[in-house]
């Protein structure tokens, strides 16, 4: 029998929000191993070191803002619920099959609505429904078991964020694992020369309390640098092809893709089309008045775009 990843994290329902007290404890050893134990100390001894200690202050408190920032952007909004009482329109009930949508719920041909599944005919394939909510699902929309909902646009459950990844926080979750991966990597390389230190064959000053700080510190800022970076080329991934984690999985024997719009535009499906918010969580009110897939109901497919202007 398989191990089914995304059931597991029905487990993990009853850590929640120690889970942000876990990351904010994180962030507070490493502000105290950095911050008041090395880097703040060396602004006043003069020379080069209050130089360099005045670039790495800079750099971390502007990377844990934007950190921060992301994180919190990410638990707090909604990531994209299925309106009470939708219903698709017409012309989405019409036109070619999508291979993906139609195998999850035409499995079974003879299974009704009642057990997750619509009439099989080809006029109806594209239309999915919820069997645990009692609702109709729009495009790319799957449920969640920890939040008991449909999601539109899911991506995962996590649980580092006490909430869903959909639509709505896509871009904030993948800013945070940006921000995350140069934060910890800038406090991994900023310690390292303390770290070695406890090789040597040197005095080391400081408490013992300070010292085990950064030993620790440096531990756990490495380990999620190099754990990070290999999520974040994950999604980075997913964004290039403009899809997500359980649509990777789904779509193993889907020969094409019709949400694969060019890498420019899959970039933009998640980013925005505005430049000056990319690196923000946030839209810019333009963005979200010409781009309807980012309010996580409608989606451009293949056959709507150009792409050979994308190429």
């Amino acid at each position: 029998m398989s191990w089914n990843v995304f059931k597991f994290c029905t487990a993990l329902r009853a850590l929640g929000s120690i889970m942000i007290l876990l990351v904010l404890g994180i962030v507070g050893l490493s502000y105290y191993a950095l911050v008041v134990v090395n880097y703040g100390p060396a602004l006043f001894r003069g020379g080069l070191n209050s130089l360099t200690a005045l670039l790495v202050l800079l750099l971390f408190h502007s990377l844990l803002v934007m950190l921060l920032w992301s994180y919190f952007s990410v638990v707090l909004t909604n990531p994209g619920f299925v309106p009470p009482h939708w219903r698709p329109e017409s012309d989405e009930e019409k036109g070619d099959a999508d291979p993906l949508m139609a195998s999850e719920y035409n499995n079974d041909p003879g299974a009704g609505p009642e057990q997750g599944t619509m009439p099989s005919d080809s006029a109806n394939r594209k239309i999915r429904f919820c069997r645990k909510c009692n609702q109709f699902k729009p495009p790319r929309c799957h449920h969640c078991s920890v939040c008991g909902r449909c999601v539109l646009k899911m991506d995962h459950h996590c649980v580092w964020v006490v909430n869903c990844v959909g639509a709505k926080n896509y871009k904030h979750f993948l800013l945070f694992l940006f921000y995350t991966f140069l934060e910890t990597s800038l406090v991994t390389l900023s310690l390292l020369p303390y770290f070695l230190a406890f090789f040597s064959d040197g005095d080391i000053t400081g408490t013992p309390g300070s010292l085990a700080a950064i030993f620790v510190t440096f531990i756990l800022n490495l380990t999620f640098s190099l754990s990070v970076m290999g999520f974040l080329i994950l999604h980075i991934s997913l964004v290039a092809a403009n899809t997500t984690t359980i649509e990777a999985y789904e779509k193993k024997t889907t020969p094409k893709w019709h949400f694969d719009l060019g890498r420019r535009k899959n970039f933009e499906q998640v980013f925005g089309m505005d430049k000056k918010y990319w690196f923000i969580p946030a839209y810019s009110q333009d963005d979200l008045k010409r781009m309807p897939n980012l309010q996580g109901l409608e989606y451009p497919m293949r056959s709507d775009t150009n792409l050979l202007q994308e190429l």
